[in-house]
C-alpha cells in the first residue's frame, strides 16, 4: 500500500486551517498543522513533509522568514504561500525566497486541492530525473541531476521554479509557449485561474539572473501577444 503523502498547514486562522485539513484528509493526505511561524518551521524541519501550505501573515515569525530558512537548510519541499493580499511585491518576494507558488485568499477548495496535487506529482516525477550537464546556449549549462545552472562556468542561484521554467523552455528552443501553456506544462496545473501572472513574475526574476541585460533579453524572449520562448543564441 502506498504511503500517504504529508501536507503541513501553517495557518493562524484556525477556521481556515480546519477546513483545509478536512479536505486534505478526505483526499487521502496525512496532515500536520501549526498555528504560528515558529511551530511551522520546527515541523517543516523535523517532519520533512511532502508539501507546505504557508500563510504569509503569522504570529511569532512570518511566512517569508519561514520559507527563507527552510530553503537555507537545503529543503526542496514544495511550498505554496497563502496570502490575503494582492500586492505584486508580496508575490515576488515569496517566489524569490524559494516558494513554488502562491494562492490568494479567499480560494476555492477545488483550486487548492488541484495545486497541492500538482506540486506533489511534479516532485514525484523529478525524483528519477538525472543526467550530465547540458549546454543550452547563451553560455548556459543546465545540470539536471543537481538542478543547477551555470552561466559562463559560474553558478546561477535559481529557485526551483525558476530552474524548472528555464529547463523546460531550453528543451524546446524557438517554440513559443503561452502563459497558460506554461502553467500547464511547468506548474502542472490543469485548472488555471487568474494567477497566470505568476509566469510573468517568474520570467522577470529569471531574466534578472541569466540575462546580461534583463531589459533587453537575448535568452528568454517574448513573442508579443503570444508568450515566451527560449533563444539561447547569445554567445
Amino acid at each position: 500500500m502506498e504511503e500517504k503523502k504529508t501536507v503541513l498547514i501553517v495557518e493562524d486562522e484556525k477556521s481556515i486551517a480546519d477546513i483545509v485539513r478536512y479536505n486534505l484528509v478526505k483526499e487521502g493526505f496525512a496532515v500536520l498543522t501549526a498555528y504560528d511561524g515558529e511551530a511551522g518551521l520546527s515541523l517543516a524541519l523535523e517532519k520533512n513533509p511532502d508539501l507546505i501550505l504557508l500563510d504569509v501573515m503569522l504570529p511569532k515569525m512570518n511566512g517569508f522568514d519561514v520559507c527563507k530558512i527552510v530553503r537555507e537548510r537545503g529543503s526542496r519541499v514544495p511550498i505554496i504561500m497563502l496570502t490575503a493580499r494582492e500586492e505584486e511585491e508580496d508575490k515576488v518576494q515569496g517566489l524569490e525566497l524559494g516558494a513554488d507558488d502562491y494562492i490568494t485568499k479567499p480560494f476555492s477548495t477545488r483550486e487548492l486541492m488541484a495545486r497541492v496535487k500538482a506540486n506533489i506529482r511534479r516532485t514525484a516525477m523529478q525524483s528519477g530525473h538525472a543526467g550530465a550537464g547540458v549546454a543550452a546556449g547563451g553560455g548556459l549549462v543546465i545540470v539536471p541531476d543537481s538542478y543547477q545552472v551555470y552561466k559562463h562556468d559560474k553558478p546561477v542561484d535559481l529557485t526551483q521554479r525558476e530552474y524548472e521554467l528555464l529547463a523546460f523552455l531550453a528543451a524546446h528552443p524557438g517554440k513559443v509557449f503561452s502563459r497558460i501553456d506554461l502553467m500547464e506544462q511547468v506548474w502542472n496545473y490543469d485548472y488555471v485561474g487568474d494567477d497566470v501572472r505568476t509566469v510573468d513574475v517568474t520570467v522577470r526574476r529569471l531574466r534578472e539572473k541569466i540575462e546580461d541585460d534583463p531589459a533587453s533579453p537575448a535568452i528568454i524572449l517574448t513573442r508579443r501577444g503570444v508568450g515566451y520562448y527560449f533563444s539561447g543564441e547569445q554567445a
